[in-house]
């Protein structure tokens, strides 16, 4: 089991760390206590339970003393629990304004009545345990939410970086049944030639060998798939950098059956090959 302790300062971002490591894969458990860190550590190590990716959120609601959290490590130690702790920092002065702007109050603030300022400072001492041992420590004092997203996933996807975050969705519909509501980007093949027509392939779609030869056979397809290719290696990252966790792209044509089919199976193939994951589906093919 790959164990990674998230913890840091109160509003530098480990929510959007922790769903950042949900959607590449961990199984997240949020708020922990320091007392329970070594048994949920074993409960997910243990027998039918046992979790490859697991992320652990720690923080001041559930450790109240540096000697707290050092005791909860110690005990991981003692049982050879292998671990990793990222640590998510940011400036006083960011962390106050970040209160600020959202109007909440610290958890120490608010359980101890002290100003913000104060109760940064003593987080501070109640997380250094975790702060020294930390095997990532990443200050979020410039990140954007997306930038925040894009880094975890830099970290912690082999080879993958944050395109394998980001699900493509691949949906074939027919215009005359409707968009599909989910669909982010819609793209129209109706300008091109339409098998419908043609009384061999009238009756076949997409997914016909026959149906792709004649679709494809056309000199504006050809270059309206290029084009389209184009778009996709341009924007495609732009989503990514924008922390989209979830992209649909729609293609149409008049009854979804052939150019719409024929086009997406095109589109779906092009981003698994710029590595991002795919899926595929034909949405009116049966109608």
């Amino acid at each position: 089991m790959e164990l990674l302790i998230v913890s840091g300062l109160s509003g530098s971002g480990k929510s959007v760390s922790m769903n950042a490591l949900e959607d590449i894969g961990y199984f997240c458990m949020d708020n922990i206590p320091a007392k329970l860190l070594s048994q949920i550590a074993a409960f997910a190590r243990a027998g039918d339970n046992q979790l490859d990716r697991v992320a652990i959120s720690m923080d001041v609601r559930g450790c109240h003393t540096r000697q707290e959290v050092q005791e909860a490590l110690d005990l991981l130690d003692l049982q050879q629990v292998p671990y990793k702790v990222l640590f998510l920092d940011a400036s006083d002065e960011v962390l106050c304004r970040r209160y600020k702007e959202t109007r909440r109050r610290h958890p120490i603030s608010l359980a101890e009545n002290i100003p913000t300022i104060q109760a940064i400072t003593k987080e501070r001492e109640i997380l250094q345990p975790l702060l020294d041992r930390a095997d990532y420590v990443m200050d979020t004092s410039l990140f954007s939410t997306a930038q925040n997203k894009e880094r975890i996933c830099d970290l912690f996807i082999p080879g993958g970086g944050a395109k394998a975050a980001m699900r493509l969705n691949v949906v074939s519909f027919g215009f005359k049944f409707g968009l599909p509501g989910e669909a982010d980007l819609v793209l129209d093949v109706r300008c091109l030639p339409n098998p419908f027509y043609v009384p061999q392939l009238k009756h076949k779609t997409g997914m016909d060998q026959e149906v792709v030869d004649y679709v494809m056979s056309f000199d504006a397809s050809r270059e309206l798939l290029k084009r389209i290719e184009y778009l996709l290696e341009y924007a495609l990252p732009l989503y990514v950098k924008e922390g989209k966790s979830e992209l649909t792209i729609g293609v149409g044509c008049t009854g979804g059956k052939h150019r719409s089919i024929t086009f997406a199976r095109k589109i779906a193939a092009y981003c698994e090959q710029q590595g991002y994951a795919v899926s595929l589906q034909h949405r009116d093919a049966s109608r």
